[in-house]
């Protein structure tokens, strides 16, 4: 990175940096003032940088530095991550977690397809709506939008209210365990099939416990890959729409391959076969835990709750019905296929 690169960023790292540390702190009052954390310092991170970003919008200049955390630095902490998880524990429930996740994604995008069209949402906002419900959120939005030659009216739409929903589920996804008796395991499961992007994820299940962190990551990073099939069949399918041969967007598959699973996936491998001392481990887990918290604060400070005012009912009524579907999918299949 050069010096004017690193220069352009400082700003946002900062911020977010910044927030994030306010919020450990703000989790260590509540530890002292209540013996325990209510909101996880994770959670506290996302909730603050809201509040920070809807009553200030920040300046340009920290625009860049706080997407660098957002992206950048949370895929080096979930790369991290990967030091301390235990393979062995985590593919206990064999190939039934594989094809939970499987039927999860083609099951999920069907449901919230269906149900935009019934809601009249047009064609392709149904697709971009259903896709980020069923896959990784934004991220497949993204992805999926110049397969289909969606308007970016209908991409903004979609992206919008998805963003805001993600943390009203960090936050109210955990009050479940109880009421339904999920074990640690089936939690982190019900995670990774459900919470739509990554750092929601390790804010929604690392406040419950380290295995249904370690879970729910596992568990969403193989629901990502899903996204190199899913971005492939609607390539397949609009090949011959709107646009020539010249300026159609190329189908590759490493895009839907994310550097960091790869590392992840490594790591994990290298720590479950005695190669990463547990010392090495525990500064990787530690590092991994400040980054978290920083990328979730920028996480945070990138979703402004006055945009739900822009979003349509339509679209609001599509993703949030499809949200309680996924979820409903998901402990059918957690029971149905015996993940214990």
């Amino acid at each position: 990175m050069s010096f004017a690169a690193l220069k352009r960023i400082l700003p946002g790292v900062g911020l977010a940096t910044l927030v994030g540390v306010v919020s450990v702190l703000i989790a260590v009052v509540e530890e002292r003032i209540f013996g325990h954390a209510v909101i996880e310092g994770l959670v506290v991170a996302i909730l603050l940088g809201m509040v920070i970003r809807t009553l200030w919008t920040p300046p340009e200049m920290v625009d860049a530095g706080v997407r660098f955390t957002a992206k950048q630095v949370l895929e080096a902490a979930v790369f991290l991550l990967g030091a301390s998880i235990d393979l062995p524990l985590l593919l206990r429930a064999g190939p039934a977690l594989a094809v939970s996740i499987v039927l999860l994604v083609v099951l999920g995008i069907l449901a919230s397809f269906a149900i935009g069209r019934s809601l009249g949402l047009p064609r392709k906002l149904a697709i971009l709506v259903a896709c980020g419900n069923g896959i990784c959120g934004n991220s497949a939005i993204a992805a999926i939008a110049p397969v289909i030659h969606a308007d970016r009216e209908h991409v903004a739409s979609s992206i919008a209210f998805t963003a805001i929903l993600g943390v009203i589920v960090v936050v109210g996804l955990p009050f479940l365990v109880g009421p339904l008796h999920l074990s640690f395991y089936q939690y982190g499961v019900l995670a990774g099939l459900t919470v739509y992007a990554v750092p929601q994820v390790l804010a929604a299940a690392f406040p419950v416990s380290a295995l249904s962190g370690q879970v729910g990551t596992l568990v969403k990073l193989v629901r990502v890959l899903m996204l190199g099939p899913v971005v492939l069949f609607f390539a397949l399918r609009n090949r011959g729409t709107a646009g020539d041969a010249g300026t159609r967007p190329r189908f590759a598959l490493t895009r839907f391959v994310p550097w960091f699973i790869i590392g992840f996936m490594l790591l994990a491998a290298l720590r479950s076969s005695g190669v990463l001392s547990d010392t090495l481990a525990t500064s990787a887990r530690t590092l991994s835990i400040w980054l978290t918290v920083a990328a979730m604060a920028a996480l945070g400070l990138g979703v402004d709750v006055r945009v739900v005012t822009r979003v349509g009912r339509p679209v609001i009524a599509t993703v949030s019905a499809s949200l309680a579907v996924l979820i409903a999918l998901a402990l059918t299949l957690i029971h149905g296929l015996g993940i214990r």
